[in-house]
């Protein structure tokens, strides 16, 4: 359980969609699930975040901390990942890019 990784993609290319699916499975439309070492989760998402131009792409995988986990994410959203005191807590925009808080 250590090494699952959970990625969720929106309009990335479709050569993004193929890499991912060599290494995880795709229960639904882009969201991909699997058991990976550290170093194969880095450069999928390395290359995830690379490509991903106008869509949109989250990473949660196992870490060592409070909350046990770690999320990461790439390209435009409306939710943004927010450190509070070392817990990733998750800020919602308003269409003109203005936090909602």
């Amino acid at each position: 359980m250590a090494n699952l990784i959970v990625i969720s993609t929106t309009a990335v290319p479709d050569y993004v969609r193929g890499s991912l699916s060599r290494f995880l499975t795709e229960p639904a439309p882009g969201l991909y699930v699997g058991s990976v070492s550290a170093r194969v989760r880095d450069l999928l998402w390395e290359a995830v975040s690379e490509a991903v131009g106008d869509g949109a792409a989250v990473c949660v995988h196992p870490a060592d901390n409070e909350q046990r986990y770690i999320v990461k994410t790439a390209g435009r959203r409306r939710r943004r990942v927010m450190d509070f005191d070392g817990f990733q807590l998750i800020e919602f925009r308003d269409t003109n890019g203005q936090s909602a808080l």
